[in-house]
């Protein structure tokens, strides 16, 4: 797939990107929820080997490339790795699913409700990597836990500012400014979420477009003008710590989100079932998830 192909995948493909983006600091209890233990590895290498493993057998299943999965948000050892002894962004495509790749740096500590991304020292490297090996878009993480208005402005402020030099480097920027679902006055920071947010899109330059991952909101339909959009390429739904039942029924509750869902997509799967007990419980995954993703 070439850029504008992958573009009117995103734009129009009735599926849902998957995200197996965890990092160094989530990959320890991605690999638990597996069924890998911690003395079963030692270090790091040891550590995102066996995370490999487990998302090699993932994108290599059936099921993955049923059509469902129009997308995937990879780590950047994953996009550094292989998979069936190609480059996984080319492996990736192949099966018809846009690859992404993670680019932030992790968390700042809270702050006015907000935690606000690192500094990207690494971005400009990672960036021109990114392109050479393929990568369609990026994804970058902040959090919100309260209806700061101050705090807010600043998370969107800097996703967007961040987006514009990941656009300029030819890649599209995926913002996710994630509300926390447990916090108490999420419906509040939602409507300030959204229109700071409105503020960002319509700065942005003629013709320019990004995507946004948000968690799915407390009153549904609360994105729509953000789905209706012109420069939103398409808007995507985190789970959000959800189960995978729970994080589909709200997500069918707005229609024009589509998931981009971790632990809603992997937390059935485990290091020991069979080639069959893994693509059952991954293919009713994909199945759940997608149905809630193209429901209108």
């Amino acid at each position: 797939m070439n850029t504008q192909e992958m573009t009117a995948k995103i734009a129009t493909g009735e599926g849902f990107i998957a995200a197996l983006d965890q990092s160094g600091g989530s990959t320890p209890k991605a690999l638990r929820g597996y069924g890998v233990e911690d003395t079963e590895w030692s270090g790091d290498e040891e550590m995102f080997a066996r995370i490999h493993a487990m998302r090699s057998r993932v994108i290599t299943s059936p099921c993955f490339s049923s059509g469902k999965v129009i997308g995937a948000i990879l780590f950047e050892r994953t996009m550094d790795g292989e998979v069936d002894g190609k480059p996984t962004a080319d492996a990736l495509k192949e099966r018809g699913i846009v690859p992404f790749i993670k680019v932030d740096q992790g968390l700042m500590d809270e702050a006015n409700g907000v935690q606000m991304m690192k500094p990207m020292d690494k971005l400009p490297a990672l960036l021109e990597k990114s392109v050479a090996k393929g990568m369609f878009g990026t994804k970058m993480r902040s959090v919100i836990k309260s209806a700061d208005a101050e705090g807010i402005a600043a998370v969107v402020a800097q996703q967007f500012s961040v987006g514009y030099q990941i656009a300029e480097a030819g890649l599209m920027p995926m913002l996710e400014p994630e509300y926390d679902i447990n916090a108490d006055d999420r419906a509040e920071g939602e409507d300030i979420l959204l229109a700071e947010i409105q503020k960002g899109l319509d700065a942005l330059p003629e013709g320019r477009q990004v995507m946004l991952k948000l968690s799915i909101p407390k009153r549904p339909g609360h994105y729509t003008t953000l789905t209706e959009h012109p420069k939103v390429l398409r808007v995507v739904a985190l789970s959000g710590g959800y189960s995978t039942d729970d994080a589909c029924d709200q997500l069918a509750k707005n229609p024009g989100m589509i998931a981009s869902f971790s632990r809603g997509l992997l937390q059935d799967l485990r290091k020991d079932q069979s080639d069959d007990e893994f693509n059952s419980a991954l293919s009713g995954a994909i199945d759940k998830i997608q149905k809630a993703s193209v429901l209108v």
